[in-house]
């Protein structure tokens, strides 16, 4: 660790290989708090490179439980965080109209960190038990077309750094990867960011990847498509600008997407929007994620208005509400 610290003082790169074993290291506890804190500051004030963020995924990913599921082609729709904005469940809201219009998603996530109710706290909920068992897991899958990982049950390495991410008053590398952990390995993913910075970032993680992939941001800095105003989208095909009339939809007040102060409030909202019952914007920031979501699975021979289609038709006919009831019967 002494030589790692040394190279990043002088301003070098450390390869893919290195920051793996220096992952693996941290869950072996062969360094002192002091080292990982000191690794961890210098990472953020220089910035994390592809290479070094591709590194930690590595190690995460080979020290914690694997999922195997018995599909080929299924999404990850997922947030980074960290937008301090406390919006409702989106993207978990989201991942049941993809699977409520035919697709299988394998949905990756936690309890809340800095807003309401994360996916965990929303799924938990409705009174479904998190598992590891993949028997369940597969059957999941094959039963209500879609799974949910809770991410504490896999990725063993993030406990021996919780005290140490708790302690630093910035945001570390660490809060980059989990959108790139789910234990699955999908093969497609949406992701939302908070900046155009991370979007170039996990832009060139994707193409290293070779996955299939979109990444939206809000310019007015939400981690997802917020309908609040103007929104980038970049994907393996196309980078593109759009505004909320490009899909048809009304602007949304920044009030219409808040999760409340409670989970329970989050959990009205969500269930709100499953059954048709919700605010007019609150449906539609669904559809244009879900829409986004099922484009990535059509690798983009779907125009957006026909996933959002596809979208509505899920929760208008009633089948976004019945693969989430089904998912609960099967995980409660």
């Amino acid at each position: 660790m002494k030589k790692i610290l040394t190279k990043l003082l002088n301003h070098e790169e450390l390869s893919r290989e290195e920051m793996k074993q220096v992952l693996i290291g941290i869950t072996h506890s062969e360094y002192p708090t002091e080292q990982i804190t000191a690794l961890l500051t210098c990472l953020q004030m220089r910035g994390v490179t592809v290479d070094e963020l591709l590194g930690f995924r590595d190690g995460i990913l080979e020290t914690g439980v694997p999922v195997p599921l018995n599909c080929d082609r299924y999404i990850d729709v997922v947030g980074t965080g960290g937008d301090r904005k406390n919006t409702f469940n989106i993207s978990t809201t989201s991942c049941f109209v993809i699977a409520g219009a035919g697709y299988k998603v394998a949905k990756h996530g936690n309890y809340a960190a800095t807003s309401t109710s994360g996916a965990s706290n929303v799924i938990a909920q409705h009174g479904v038990k998190f598992t590891d068992d993949l028997d369940q897991l597969n059957r999941c899958m094959e039963e209500a077309g879609i799974v949910y990982l809770h991410a504490q049950l896999f990725a063993k390495a993030m406990k021996f750094v919780g005290p140490i991410r708790k302690a630093l008053p910035f945001p570390t590398i660490f809060n980059l990867l989990g959108p790139l952990v789910n234990p699955s390995q999908p093969s497609c993913q949406l992701l939302g960011v908070a900046n155009l910075d991370q979007m170039r970032l996990y832009h060139q993680v994707y193409q290293r990847l070779g996955i299939d992939y979109g990444i939206v941001n809000s310019i007015d800095g939400y981690d997802e498509i917020s309908l609040t105003g103007d929104f980038k989208v970049t994907t393996n095909t196309y980078e593109r600008l759009f505004s909320p009339s490009d899909l048809g939809f009304q602007r949304a007040l920044p009030e219409e997407l808040v999760a409340g102060a409670t989970e329970v409030e989050a959990k009205e909202i969500f269930d709100s929007v499953l059954e048709n019952r919700s605010l007019p914007a609150q449906k539609n920031i669904v559809l244009a994620n879900a829409a986004f979501g099922i484009q990535v699975l059509e690798k983009g021979q779907l125009s957006v208005d026909e996933c959002i289609a596809k979208a509505r038709e899920s929760i208008d006919s009633g089948s976004a509400l019945r693969t989430f009831k089904k998912f609960v019967e099967l995980n409660s």
